[in-house]
């Protein structure tokens, strides 16, 4: 079975899921190769170092991230972008509220419900 999204993301017409202590998500557009995901983060929330065999490609739409992939550590703002290869140890520290835009390749099935 194919899972792809509708054609259109309106913003007002998904839910947001929380997803753990300071940190919420907006499942936006995916197919089986691809997916892009809306993620808000309070401050001072860090997410757990982790691996998963998705390639992924990360937006700072806003705030100041504290990003480590593949052993390295950078802060990151508004405007810039990280990359993390396929199995790869990251994760983030939220130094001040945020918005990222996760995108993943394949899709993340674990996100559709």
């Amino acid at each position: 079975m194919i899972q792809e999204s509708d054609n259109f993301q309106i913003e007002n017409e998904i839910r947001w899921e929380n997803v753990g202590e300071g940190i919420s998500r907006q499942i936006l557009a995916y197919n089986e190769d691809i997916m892009m995901v809306k993620v808000k983060f309070e401050t001072g929330v860090e997410s757990t170092l982790h691996a998963h065999p998705h390639t992924q490609v990360t937006y700072v739409v806003s705030g100041i991230f504290e990003f480590t992939t593949n052993g390295e550590t950078r802060i990151v703002r508004s405007g810039d972008g990280v990359y993390m290869k396929s199995g790869v140890l990251h994760g983030c520290k939220c130094i001040e509220a945020g918005l990222l835009i996760d995108t993943f390749s394949p899709i993340r099935e674990d996100f559709i419900k």
